[in-house]
């Protein structure tokens, strides 16, 4: 009995792998095809729909080439910072992230790193489970394995949600700041970062606070020089897009 209990156990654990495996999305897909939606947007249009909401996305995707060095360099000193060193996974912030978790019995977003939010904004619901957090990882390590740095930070850079109904960095450029995301200054790279960890209920003040360390960021690298930090702090935040606080509304 001991032995068949054993083998029907092993038998469910295979077959719970290859169902897990089987069910992983195809990023290969990604190599030469934008996505034309995410996990999280259906999400976002579903709660709209739930809410009788208007069911709008503003989005325009654009090349690597065609969004702003100040925006890039931004969001990787906030986000990711080892981006283009580590396989996907940066083992020392998880680590980090797991114990802070183990305290708080909570998972939160520390520890991701870029090529990972980019799996669990393509591909996942935002569950805070572990199970979600291992299919994002695995996935993540695909993305990885699969395309080049550029393309996972392209991809990234034109889905992330910048607001409500905003998605991608052309899409949030126009919106605040009415121009393309070519186009922007440190300032305004340094703005839509601080919008990223809550773009839909931040406050002023947060995001305030958020963008100025965006900013001694990169000041502390060298992107911009300690004058233009000391300077550029010192200007109201969205001082060029008139409607910005109203959309930050819950």
């Amino acid at each position: 009995k001991k032995m068949l209990v054993k083998s029907l156990l092993l038998s469910t654990i295979v077959a719970s792998l290859v169902y897990f495996y089987l069910a992983l999305p195809d990023v290969s897909l990604l190599k030469n095809r934008n996505p034309r939606t995410s996990a999280l947007m259906e999400l976002r249009d579903q709660e709209n729909r739930e809410k009788k909401l208007p069911v709008s996305r503003q989005q325009i995707w654009v090349p690597y080439g065609r969004i702003s060095d100040h925006l890039k360099k931004a969001v990787l000193l906030s986000e990711d910072a080892s981006f283009f060193s580590h396989n996907g996974v940066d083992l020392g912030e998880l680590k980090e992230a797991f114990k802070r978790d183990l305290k708080t019995f909570s998972f939160k977003r520390g520890g991701s790193t870029i090529t990972m939010q980019l799996a669990k904004n393509l591909y996942l619901n935002p569950a805070k489970n572990p199970l979600r957090k291992i299919k994002e990882i695995i996935i993540a390590w695909q993305l990885e394995q699969t395309l080049s740095k550029t393309r996972i930070f392209e991809i990234y850079l034109n889905i992330v949600e910048w607001g409500r109904n905003i998605y991608g960095a052309e899409a949030g450029s126009r919106h605040y700041f009415g121009k393309s995301a070519a186009n922007l200054t440190p300032l305004e790279a340094a703005t839509l970062v601080a919008l990223l960890p809550s773009p839909r209920t931040a406050r002023e003040q947060s995001i305030l606070q958020r963008r100025n360390l965006s900013l001694a960021r990169l000041a502390k690298v060298g992107h911009i020089s300690e004058e233009e930090y000391h300077r550029i702090k010192q200007i109201p935040l969205f001082h060029k897009a008139k409607d910005a606080p109203q959309l930050l509304q819950d």
